[in-house]
């Protein structure tokens, strides 16, 4: 079998396309590489979703925490601490059997039992409280001088938030926003080790490069592959933040660029 016959086959094995059966024997690199990858759009799946449906619940929770009403502050404040305080790995647990009880009682709950959704819901709560702690920060971090001139301005209330205090709060926050969609990518992982089966063998990454992993004997090809494909998804995800990163600072001048334009002048001046 070529590595294009085997690119067919099991490219989308993960979504339940192509071959049913997985390789039993004679593993080849080719094979490894594909269903590795193939196993990587759930991995894809998992922190694009909760990546941005997060970002919605981070920004209540940040807008929440700050609020001076007790009634929005202390819930949001303690969403944040639990999802915060409490291991990722155990909230995968404890979400998949709170869902197996209620499965059948609940009718919607029926669904939290797959992967595809409960898991996708354990992260998106997790992420949006660390996210949400992180613009709550910038939010605390506005600079005054921006608020009172909105103010001048006769800005208020929403308007006042959404032109101003807002853009610089994401303006501020994304740095470590960035950092946080790259840990959630990596924490997809998890999903592997968490109560939520893989129907039918259609798992993520982790689980084919364990599958051949445990075949094999020999964890020193798969696992490496594994890890290159979260390098380059690492990169993309930068190179996402990056652009978005720019975007909201496009208002403000090239610091770097001034630094080195007024260095060329000081030495041939």
């Amino acid at each position: 079998m070529s590595c294009y016959d085997t690119l067919m086959e099991y490219g989308l094995r993960s979504l339940g396309y192509g071959e049913r059966l997985l390789p039993r024997s004679d593993f080849t690199l080719c094979q490894q590489v594909v269903l590795i990858g193939s196993g990587m759009i759930w991995n894809v799946y998992f922190g694009v979703v909760a990546l941005l449906s997060g970002f919605a619940l981070a920004t209540a929770l940040a807008v929440g925490k700050a609020s001076r009403s007790a009634w929005f502050r202390k819930p949001a404040q303690w969403v944040i601490f639990l999802f915060r305080g409490s291991p990722l790995f155990i909230q995968f647990f404890f979400a998949y059997f709170l869902f197996l009880s209620l499965k059948g009682q609940v009718p919607a709950f029926d669904a939290l039992t797959s992967a595809w959704l409960g898991a996708a819901v354990v992260l998106f709560f997790n992420t949006a409280a660390y996210s949400g702690e992180i613009f709550y920060g910038a939010l605390q971090s506005v600079p005054k001088g921006e608020v009172e001139a909105a103010d001048a301005y006769g800005l208020s209330g929403w308007s006042k938030f959404r032109r101003v205090v807002w853009p610089t709060t994401l303006r501020l926050a994304w740095p470590a926003y960035t950092n946080e969609a790259i840990f959630l990518f990596h924490a997809t992982t998890l999903v592997f080790f968490s109560g939520f089966p893989a129907s039918r063998q259609q798992g993520d990454a982790l689980y084919y490069a364990s599958y051949f992993a445990d075949k094999t004997f020999n964890p020193f090809v798969p696992y490496p592959i594994l890890a290159g494909y979260f390098i380059l998804l690492t990169l993309v995800v930068i190179g996402v933040m990056g652009l978005i990163g720019r975007r909201l600072n496009r208002h403000l001048p090239d610091a770097a660029g001034a630094r080195r334009r007024g260095g060329f002048r000081t030495i041939f001046r």
